[in-house]
């Protein structure tokens, strides 16, 4: 026989599962509303009172998306400046965090300092100087003049310099009595064991990089030269000429790499989402 407690612990988890499933639908639906109009024909999208479903699937939205965007050049460009991005900052706010949480250096705190006033200043105040900076170096318009801006990063710096702080000044110790110089120390002892920090700050930046709207928008005027964000941006500019449903089959596509990803390094996501919020 149960007990009272345990009738009312059965009972709260209950209520708390089923609080759960009700956000879970509420946050779903924009996404699943969105699935709809991808696959829907202009007058099913607004009939009213709504569809739940189309009367059939409207593959030519998809292929119509194909016809008004060089999606797929747009999407190569997507791909090679999150990658682009992800890599530097992987490589240079890891190499900078470590510096700051674990080398004695002049001026130390008064660069850190520095970097950290970044996190207080709006990227926009600083969106003129970094369009000056790429017009000299003549990266307007090109790959590399969207991903400088975004190979380095304040919280990146921040967070890695956090998580090395963490980790137990023996290992070092150690690998210096074997003889470890500080760069070997730092790429074959203390790296290896920044991995839950590492893959972290990646998701982020994926995150952040793959959305990444102004900046694109600025630096780049060739359709074929623009990441997703900022074609997705032209694409819903023709209002009137393009059907919503065009536009949502574009969204589908434009977010499909990340959620498979999401989907297959979906542990990794929330270890690193939580890790980040932890920290």
């Amino acid at each position: 026989m149960t007990s009272r407690s345990d009738r009312q612990r059965l009972g709260s988890n209950r209520l708390a599962h089923a609080v759960l499933m009700l956000g879970s639908l509420v946050m779903m639906f924009p996404f699943l509303w969105q699935l709809k109009m991808a696959f829907s024909s202009q007058a099913e999208i607004q009939s009213v009172p709504p569809d739940l479903l189309p009367a059939q699937l409207r593959w030519s939205n998809f292929s119509e998306v194909f016809q008004r965007l060089p999606f797929l050049d747009q999407f190569w460009v997507s791909i090679a400046v999150t990658v682009g991005r992800t890599v530097g900052q992987l490589v240079l706010c890891s190499m900078a965090g470590y510096a700051f949480a674990r080398m004695s250096f002049r001026l130390k705190g008064v660069m850190l300092a520095l970097i950290l006033s970044i996190l207080m200043v709006p990227s926009q105040v600083y969106l003129i100087p970094q369009y000056q900076i790429i017009q000299q170096l003549g990266w307007l318009d090109s790959i590399q003049g969207i991903v400088a801006p975004g190979v380095f990063s304040a919280f990146g710096t921040f967070l890695m310099m956090q998580f090395f702080k963490s980790i137990p000044a023996e290992l070092e110790e150690a690998a210096r009595l074997d003889g470890c110089n500080p760069w070997q120390t730092f790429w074959k002892v203390v790296l290896p064991v920044a991995k839950p920090g590492l893959i972290s700050l990646a998701i982020i930046t994926v995150l952040a990089s793959w959305a990444d709207l102004l900046w694109p928008l600025v630096v780049t005027s060739s359709p074929e030269r623009m990441p997703l964000a900022v074609g997705l941006a032209t694409l819903s500019g023709y209002q009137g000429t393009i059907s919503p449903g065009v536009l949502m089959a574009a969204a589908l596509m434009a977010m499909a790499p990340v959620l498979i990803l999401f989907v297959v390094l979906q542990r990794r996501v929330v270890e690193g989402i939580a890790f980040s919020g932890l920290k």
